[in-house]
């Protein structure tokens, strides 16, 4: 035969015979002999510099497509269930085909980072693999700064209390310049000598930079912020959603009312006085909630990458949001003056602010305007803007009419009442800290809370009474043990906490109140919340005892909650009110969906304190050597926590630096107690202190104490622990920092 093949030719074997490829393969294919075999080795060596196949040792493959047995990387699960993977040997454009994990019985669990070999099967544009063997478990990931060696790098820990430095191998350094904050990888198992070994996987640019403490946070915690173009795509081609068979709600005066900083209005409220005689003094009170549900539906790319999210996390300098801004601050958003799709639910309130009824709808809305908290509270107060006066009769005065009511029915049920200030760093233009202060509590926050709250409340005994699957907000009343300390810490302060008796929010009221003024409020709020659980969400109903509700479910934010999400959908379903419900595979996963977006908020609400704390060290950097007010609000074995009263940051001091004796920890009772005074360093307890050492990159406060309770601490001096040199540990790293911040210098330079 001896005739050379076309490229097409070639290309068309290589796929009817992905096993095959090696050259004397293709040869006998097409029986091509002796001289004929030089023209073909130059034709496929041609096709390889096209990119059209891929040398692969002695064979080649049609680059466009995966060899039969490839190398995957696990990149999770879908919305439905389904496992999907990345090809780590893909040599195409993009980012590769799809490719589903088929499991069979005895397959080992895999999770999201995995490394695999699997047998493939090309399946329409993508695949199927099934797994022969586990090559690798989801590498450690590391955030750290970059120092250049003769032997590579080392990579130099950011966390407090981490002094655990990696090697970076040669070859392994991604370049990354010395003084650089790097994210890296562990590479191979740790060895029992020597350092652990890692690779730089991204180079995040200089520790020093505006934005770059959330970055940190971001990045040590494994939170997504970057959409995939799939998701992209999807959010692009979204289209403002038409009446179809919703409800008209457009001629209804709802406003929304959201922080001046807000960038999305998810929620939407309105109150009007209750015609009816039998309610006499009652209300209708209206929340509406963006229909999210209708943009990101079941299986998507949006679904998807949301539920890999679970939740929006925001930080004083960004936020990362759980949906692209065209959904989030867009479509989905309840601007004024345009329609917007909602799930709206109107509320029958009695004049004692008890909820009497309630109806659920698909509807349209049309704000008719985008408040913020302040504005509406002073406006309330006498002192409407332009914006407000026109508002007042008809919308404002109704809103506060019903919150009233609502408050006489709040103080009947009696939930968890902490009186815990909640404080906001505030960014300036240059990306530093430009002040610190406590966010005020206002009457309007309060009213939307009681608003949403309701409608929560509202949403879970909807899907109970259409039998409907849906995820539960569960807080469990705190265990017996913790309830045993509180009450010690009560009895120790001279209030009563009773035994014998089914707890209740009620009774941990009472106590505060009793505190409510005293030295021992703030010990006694710390106390208290301190015992509590953390809630979660759960497909099974447990209640929530912290606002002592027997039924409550997330409703009110689908744009930054997934739960919301689910919710919405379990509404559609059980309502009929479109193909955009909750799926059957929805309803399989709802476990499983559960745990995960509990575990999502709970990285989030790590990241978001992480950030927080290296934020306030910084700002107070500038401040070393300065005395602050705080309280006790920890105490371990290697020193007391210290809340100031300034900026609410945290701060240690060390056992070792407590003045002249030594202290022993009582775990029992959370004290640190003099050895030869038996004086007691406990929670709750008024202390002066002096800021030690403030460290930037790890967000550690070092403290040294002056005085508790009004007494002065004896100065360190005669009977100190030989040897000791305080503040040690953190003048290292303050040294590291210091040498991080000149050499970017230079580098910049």
């Amino acid at each position: 035969m001896n005739q050379i093949p076309t490229k097409e030719q070639i290309l068309a074997w290589l796929a009817d015979h992905p096993g095959a490829g090696a050259k004397r393969d293709i040869a006998k294919a097409f029986g091509i002999k002796g001289a004929a075999k030089i023209e073909l080795k130059r034709l496929l060596r041609e096709m390889a510099e096209d990119g059209l196949v891929e040398k692969r040792r002695r064979s080649f493959r049609d680059a466009t497509k995966l060899p039969p047995v490839s190398v995957l990387r696990v990149t999770g699960p879908d919305g439905s269930g389904d496992l999907w993977a990345q090809a780590l040997e893909w040599e195409g454009e993009g980012e590769g085909p799809s490719i589903l994990i088929v499991p069979k019985k005895g397959d080992p669990a895999l999770g999201e980072g995995d490394r695999i070999l699997a047998r493939m099967t090309e399946v329409g544009t993508g695949y199927e693999a099934r797994l022969i063997r586990v090559i690798g478990q989801s590498a450690q990931k590391i955030v750290g700064i970059f120092r250049k060696t003769a032997e590579g790098g080392r990579i130099l820990p950011i966390d407090k209390g981490d002094s655990k430095e990696w090697l970076i191998p040669p070859g392994a350094t991604l370049d990354a310049r010395d003084g650089e904050l790097v994210e890296a990888e562990q590479q191979g198992p740790k060895g029992r000598l020597g350092l652990p070994r890692a690779r730089v996987v991204e180079r995040l640019g200089d520790p020093t930079a505006p934005r770059a403490v959330s970055l940190i946070a971001i990045h040590q915690h494994g939170i997504p912020d970057d959409f995939p173009d799939t998701v992209m795509t999807e959010a692009d081609a979204a289209r403002p959603a038409p009446f179809d068979h919703r409800e008209d709600l457009t001629a209804l005066p709802f406003v929304t009312i959201d922080p001046g900083d807000a960038r999305d209005h998810d929620d939407a409220c309105l109150v009007i006085p209750d015609d009816d005689p039998a309610n006499e003094g009652g209300f209708l009170l209206w929340v509406a909630i963006a229909d999210v549900a209708h943009y990101v539906t079941p299986g998507s790319a949006l679904d998807r990458e949301a539920r890999k999210r679970g939740n929006s996390t925001y930080f004083p300098d960004r936020v990362v949001p759980m949906l692209p801004d065209r959904l989030s601050g867009d479509l989905c958003s309840l601007h004024e003056g345009v329609s917007r799709p909602v799930i709206a639910v109107r509320m029958k309130i009695g004049s004692a602010g008890n909820k009497i009824g309630h109806r659920f709808t698909r509807g349209m809305i049309r704000s008719v305007a985008s408040l913020e908290y302040g504005q509406v509270q002073a406006a309330q107060d006498g002192r409407p803007d332009a914006q407000c006066e026109p508002l007042m009769a008809e919308v404002i005065a109704p809103l506060y009419a019903c919150y009233d009511a609502l408050t006489r029915a709040r103080a009947a049920r009696q939930p968890l009442d902490l009186d815990l200030p909640e404080r906001q760093i505030v960014i300036g233009e240059d990306g530093k800290v430009a002040s610190v202060r406590f966010k005020e509590r206002l009457d309007a926050h309060r009213l939307i809370e009681e608003f949403m709250v309701l409608a929560n409340v509202a949403a879970a005994e909807e899907l109970e009474r259409l039998r409907r699957p849906l995820l539960y907000r569960v807080h469990e009343e705190p265990s017996p043990d913790k309830i045993e300390s509180l009450r010690e810490v009560a009895q120790a302060s001279g209030f009563t906490l009773a035994k014998g008796q089914v707890l209740k929010t009620a009774h941990l009221n009472r106590l505060l109140a009793q505190a409510e003024g005293s030295e021992f409020d703030d010990l006694l709020n710390i106390s208290t919340l301190r015992a509590m659980t953390q809630a979660y969400y759960a497909p099974n109903n447990l209640g929530h005892f912290g606002l002592a509700l027997r039924s409550y479910a997330h409703f009110t934010s689908p744009i930054r909650r997934y739960s919301d999400l689910i919710v919405h959908r379990a509404l559609i379903l059980g309502h009929h009110w479109g193909k955009d419900g909750l799926s059957p595979a929805d309803i399989e996963m709802l476990d499983e969906t559960a745990q995960h977006i509990s575990d999502t908020e709970r990285r989030s609400m790590t990241a978001e304190r992480d950030t927080t704390d290296r934020y306030l060290a910084a700002y107070l950097s500038e401040r070393v050597g300065a005395e602050f007010a705080g309280r006790i609000s920890g105490v371990q074995k290697f020193g007391a926590f210290v809340k100031l009263d300034e900026t609410g940051a945290d701060g240690l001091i060390p056992v070792r630096s407590i003045g002249r004796e030594f202290f022993h920890f009582d775990p029992d009772n959370q004290q640190l107690v003099g050895a030869d005074s038996g004086m007691v360093i406990g929670i709750g307890q008024r202390v002066r202190v002096r800021l030690a050492e403030a460290v930037p990159l790890t967000g550690g406060l070092e403290l040294e104490l002056l005085e508790v309770e009004g007494a002065t601490m004896p100065a360190p001096g005669k009977g100190k622990r030989k040897g000791f040199k305080p503040g040690r540990r953190m003048a290292a790293l303050k040294a590291r920092e210091r040498g991080v911040a000149r050499k970017v210098k230079r580098t910049r330079r």
